[in-house]
């Protein structure tokens, strides 16, 4: 009798792996998603019992109820479950809460992991699996603890004595907020130095060089103004004096490729070298990993787990590189023995491997027009940086010509690759300048002299943090976790505590409020090394060498009582600006809508309620006003147009009146959802913009996007604006339906 097929579900986090594990594994296998996290803390309460050793208690976010009955329902129509949420600690607490959800025996559930989602890799987790990793758990738990504590008890004292600012208090974010204050104070308290060099134009024969001032008086140049550079430059220029080649130096050196990619280090160089920002990078290699389309090929997983601190790699992917390199660019470009790499840096975890494509042979010219052109550079980039790594070293020669002119030694520099090795595939310092072109030039050569230049320069002040470096200087200290950075800073901007000058960081008057309060108030929360120590803390948990409670424990009595002490010292804050009001003469004070916009308020409120809008600079905006034809439905009086804290309005001009009301633009399209509103132009409370019925609440017809007055020749649906950077679109606003054309230029 043949044996029965076995029904085997597999639960992933996100839908997109959905396709390309389906398509390794095959039909016997069911593949569903958990769409992340299906639990949390109940809302606003603690959520864990301190009394009872912190036990921790969690319900279904309301959300997700109809996908946990979903996986029930599966799960009891199953024979085997497997968990097959992300390789790391945030993954292993996302298996377990799904394990806690679906009626199932134990002896049906396991948990499995892959690194990347290849056939080798899938197979060999299902061979393999295991049990659910509850030191893991409990690590994980444990930050989410930890940062509850810190939010659900700091907040409350932040609200009552900064009560106009809506402000919270995140344990990692706060020390992160805490390191761009502290940049900006060195910027701000920076005096510039002046300093000067001195280069010149040098002759032989009729080619021209140039050389730069090494040396004065057997001293290198110490040049602090104009005066002792005139000096120089009158001496060099006399008549007298004499430019000769005093010695020429010649050596090669090797130029050693670096590790493949860590999330860190990908963040930095997506940064710099594509100018993606650090949510943006992850977005797009989350995708990477959970598998593209790429033609008769299906869905296929590109790259390795994107949130790594390790630069590891297999064997396999080892061996792959090795034949690669030497089938494409021959056998000089592996070195005799496979290039390895450790990381020293602080907490590392070698759990997984660096970034790396998951098929060395998946060029990026060979799948490009499978993907979006943000996610062909970002996989080129991946791809390039890993295959550099296995290469071999290239070899630069190095010319040094020293110049002798009396007291003053210049000297000239060139370098020329002899062998591109690695750089054959990716430059790090992505060069684009041609190396200083040097003439043929022997020892006792004379040079004439063409021109001194004098340069005055400044010292700078360390620049402000930009998302990359900041990331870095997490790292270095120790603080956040891969899966982690992208968060932080992302929540930094987002509660308005710092905002992007230039692409730099910088932090608002309400940040360096906040800071400056934590920093007297919570000096634990704010200590980098506490906050590192706190992560070993979690690493120890994870490798069953603490225990969970224990450590909360530790943190919590002395963390009580810093809380109570600043209920009791901390003063009532308010930011005062250097306006007046201009109805009542008091002072106006800077005031945080809920919806995180700053404005001014008079500080007479609530008996005074003026309000002046400020712009992005923090400056009062000049109030507009503008003549239209509409009139007040209160007095019949004329209204005009102003601009406040939260945008455009109408005011009456009867001082008696004053009668406001929102101005509402648009979109001339009658809803097809009651036929009796129009569809207008509406914001989210975080600012988005929507488009809904304006007989909301009687209707509530929404829609992300604007609305047309054309209906879908197939199925009689409103159409709706598609515009991405690649199209002009106009879609059909039913789901099911799948017209679509290209928009006309207007």
């Amino acid at each position: 009798m043949a044996k029965k097929k076995e029904n085997i579900l597999v639960i992933v986090e996100s839908p997109a792996k959905s396709k390309t594990i389906k398509k390794i594994l095959g039909s016997s296998y069911e593949i569903e998603a958990s769409y992340g996290h299906i639990r949390d803390f109940p809302p606003k309460i603690l959520g864990f019992d301190v009394q009872n050793d912190f036990t921790p208690t969690f319900e279904v976010i309301p959300e997700k109820k109809a996908v946990v009955k979903k996986l029930n329902d599966l799960a009891q129509k199953a024979d085997k479950v497997f968990l097959a949420s992300d390789p790391d600690r945030e993954g292993e607490a996302i298996a377990w809460h799904v394990r806690q959800v679906i009626n199932v025996p134990d002896d049906k559930v396991f948990r499995i992991e892959f690194n990347e989602i290849t056939p080798k890799a899938v197979t060999y987790a299902v061979e393999h699996s295991r049990q659910i990793d509850m030191q893991r758990v409990k690590a994980q738990q444990t930050r989410q603890i930890l940062d509850r504590l810190v939010g659900y008890k700091i907040s409350p004292v932040l609200w009552e004595k900064m009560r106009n600012y809506h402000l919270s208090a995140g344990r990692v974010q706060s020390v992160a907020l805490k390191m761009i204050c502290e940049r900006e104070d060195e910027i701000k308290a920076f005096t510039p130095v002046e300093y000067w060099s001195i280069s010149a134009d040098l002759l032989k024969d009729k080619s021209k060089f140039s050389a730069e001032l090494a040396k004065y008086k057997n001293e290198k140049p110490d040049i602090k103004n104009e005066n002792e550079a005139d000096e120089i430059v009158n001496y060099l220029k006399a008549k007298e004096r004499k430019f000769n080649v005093s010695k020429i130096t010649t050596r090669n050196s090797q130029r050693k490729p670096t590790a493949p990619f860590i999330t860190s280090t990908l963040q930095r160089e997506a940064s710099s070298k594509l100018g993606y920002g650090v949510s943006k990078t992850m977005q797009i290699a989350q995708k990477l990993y959970e598998g593209i389309d790429i033609g008769t090929d299906g869905p296929v997983g590109l790259i390795t787990y994107m949130r790594t601190d390790s630069v590891r790699i297999s064997d396999d992917a080892q061996a792959a590189a090795k034949d690669f390199i030497t089938s494409n660019y021959g056998e000089n470009y592996y070195p005799k023995t496979p290039n390895n790499y450790v990381k020293k840096s602080k907490n590392v975890q070698d759990a997984h491997e660096a970034i790396r494509p998951s098929y060395i042979d998946k060029t990026p010219e060979s799948i490009k027009k499978y993907l979006t052109n943000e996610q062909y550079h970002l996989y080129k980039l991946i791809w390039s940086k890993f295959v550099a790594s296995q290469m071999e070293n290239a070899t630069v020669k190095n010319t040094t010509v020293d110049i002798e002119a009396g007291d003053c030694l210049f000297k000239a520099g060139t370098s020329k690759i002899i062998f591109d090795g690695y750089l054959k595939v990716y430059n790090e310092e992505d060069e684009k300048e041609e190396a200083l072109k040097i003439p043929d030039l022997k020892e006792g050569d004379e040079l004439k002299l063409k021109e001194i230049f004098p340069k005055q320069h400044f010292t700078s002040p360390p620049p402000r943090y930009t998302e990359a470096s900041l990331v870095k200087a997490l790292e270095e200290h120790g603080i956040g976790r891969p899966s982690t950075y992208a968060p932080i800073i992302s929540k930094i901007q987002q509660k308005n505590y710092v905002e992007k000058t230039e692409k730099a960081l910088a932090p608002t008057n309400l940040g360096y409020v906040l800071c400056k309060q934590l920093n007297e108030h919570f000096k634990d929360i704010m200590n980098y090394e506490f906050t590192a120590n706190m992560e070993t803390k979690l690493d120890d948990i994870a490798e069953n060498k603490l225990v969970w409670n224990e450590v909360i424990k530790e943190f919590y009595t002395p963390f009580i009582e810093t809380v109570n002490e600043a209920k009791n010292t901390m003063q009532k804050v308010v930011i005062e600006s250097d306006i007046v009001c201009p109805n009542c003469g008091s002072k106006m004070v800077v005031r945080t809508s809920r919806f995180g916009t700053q404005f001014l308020g008079c500080s007479k409120y609530p008996e005074c309620k003026t309000m002046l809008p400020l712009n992005k600079d923090g400056q009062v905006e000049t109030p507009q006003t503008q003549a239209v034809e509409e009139k007040c439905e209160k007095c019949g009086s004329d209204m005009i147009q102003k601009t406040g804290p939260y945008g455009p309005y109408l005011e009456c001009t009867n001082a008696e009146c004053k009668n406001r009301k929102k101005i509402i633009k648009s979109t001339g399209v009658k809803c097809p959802k009651c036929g009796n509103g129009e569809i207008i132009f509406k914001k989210s409370k975080y600012g988005k913009v929507f488009f809904g019925c304006s007989a909301y609440p009687n209707c509530d017809f929404v829609s992300w996007y604007e609305p047309v007055n054309e209906k879908c020749p197939e199925c009689g649906s409103i159409l709706v604006k598609k515009i991405t950077k690649k199209s002009k679109k106009l879609e059909c606003s039913n789901k099911n339906c799948s017209f679509s054309k290209e928009m006309k230029e207007e």
